[in-house]
């Protein structure tokens, strides 16, 4: 079969050992060409030879993984995606839905891995052998509130649950919409993970009156204990101007006191 796993001579062996043990979990020509001490043009002519008989698999042009020992075919999806948004857009972190998810902040499972980065990326969604990447490029100040996870030898930062939340008010459309950001919000402060301190520290970190704006609102929809002591500190960091409470839906109705437009479509008895 064209797909079959192809056998490897001696020499070839030893250069792919050697790539498979210095590398962490992915590599590019660029970094087979240091690894093994050879040419680019070697290098690529390796890689694919390789990619061919089923032992590394292309993510895309330059950036290649390992097939795993146990499959039979060189068509195969990675195993970690997460791993692939590290390789590709670093310096980034898993984010938004994704990061939600993770962190158990809701059971909506999204087809698609939220990844923030710094990279300047003009390809918004991008699919990858069959795993989708949703990208925001994001300011370097602003990669901050993360923990870091392992894969393989691999450390790969995911925000943490604090910085999940915020990351949604400061920008709904990272969680698909400003109904889960209140969802997300209302598992987050009746979870163990809440921290009042650093959710505040956080929103002041992001230097956007808006997350106050959306944060203020929101929370007094909330049957929560602390809801006032939230409330006060947003209203004291209230800045002039309006703000939508969802950018992607135009708001009709004006909450004055926390100077946001609300679209009638937000029904304030849904988040009872």
């Amino acid at each position: 079969m064209k797909n079959e796993l192809g056998g490897l001579k001696s020499r070839g062996r030893q250069l792919l050992g050697a790539l498979l043990k210095a590398s962490k979990e992915s590599f590019t020509v660029i970094e087979a060409t240091q690894i093994l001490n050879i040419s680019g043009r070697y290098a690529s002519s390796l890689l694919a030879k390789w990619t061919k008989r089923g032992w590394v698999h292309r993510i895309r042009r330059g950036l290649y993984i390992p097939v795993p020992l146990q499959s039979t075919s060189t068509e195969v999806t990675p195993e970690e995606p997460w791993l692939i948004a590290h390789k590709l857009f670093s310096p980034c972190y898993i984010g938004g839905w994704t990061a939600a998810h993770h962190w158990g902040l809701t059971e909506q499972l999204f087809n698609s891995i939220y990844v923030m980065t710094v990279k300047k990326i003009h390809q918004r969604e991008q699919n990858l052998n069959g795993v989708t990447f949703k990208v925001k490029t994001i300011l370097p100040k602003k990669i901050f509130g993360t923990q870091f996870i392992w894969s393989g030898k691999v450390k790969i930062a995911i925000s943490d649950p604090t910085k999940t939340v915020i990351d949604g008010l400061n920008d709904p459309a990272v969680f698909g919409g400003i109904r889960m950001v209140a969802d997300v919000l209302s598992a987050y402060i009746h979870s163990k993970e809440f921290n009042q301190k650093k959710l505040l520290e956080y929103a002041k970190m992001m230097e956007n009156s808006a997350i106050y704006k959306r944060l203020g609102f929101l929370i007094t929809l909330i049957p929560f204990d602390n809801a006032i002591t939230i409330s006060s500190a947003c209203k004291s960091n209230l800045k002039s101007g309006y703000s939508q409470l969802d950018p992607s839906t135009a708001g009709d109705r004006l909450e004055t006191q926390w100077n946001l437009w609300v679209p009638k479509s937000f029904n304030i008895k849904d988040q009872e």
